[in-house]
């Protein structure tokens, strides 16, 4: 599964201005109701959920906030690059600048672990990220999330 088939161009927002944790939860709900159709409290409180489990701060400065609900047809990711990085309670104690919202069917299963795993291992490459950071749109910030292993060396390379 490429990260293409789970986001779209304006499913990014390429400088998004939050101070919080929570708030950064919010804005991110709101955004994925907006386009997704589902509501912006359920989304928000399948995230809760999930972060008092566990944080989604994975390090780095990223975080994946992810969860399944019922009513959604497919995958769908949202992106968001911060304005400023923010306190996560991150893995390793770094603010958070770059997230990557997941959101699955309720059924989803191995899917939803498999979009997991590959937007990990694409945002876990230290180049990708720095070119994340320095894109100046939000069509450049797409072009770097889409592409494949198949064009980019370090994707290759972290496969």
């Amino acid at each position: 599964m490429e990260v293409s088939e789970l986001l779209t161009a304006e499913a990014i927002i390429a400088d998004l201005r939050v101070t919080s944790k929570k708030q950064a939860l919010q804005e991110l709900s709101k955004f994925a109701a907006d386009l997704s159709g589902l509501s912006e409290r359920a989304i928000f409180d399948v995230l809760l959920e999930r972060e008092r489990l566990g944080t989604t701060g994975v390090g780095d400065g990223l975080a994946i906030p992810h969860g399944r609900l019922p009513g959604l047809e497919k995958i769908q990711g949202f992106f968001v690059r911060l304005e400023k990085p923010i306190d996560f309670d991150s893995m390793d104690d770094r603010p958070v600048d770059l997230i990557f919202l997941l959101l699955a069917p309720e059924g989803a299963g191995a899917d939803h672990l498999k979009a997991l795993a590959r937007i990990s291992r694409l945002l876990r490459d230290a180049a990708i990220r720095e070119k994340l950071r320095g894109a100046n749109s939000r069509d450049a910030l797409f072009a770097l999330l889409s592409q494949t292993p198949e064009s980019s060396p370090n994707l290759r390379a972290a496969s």
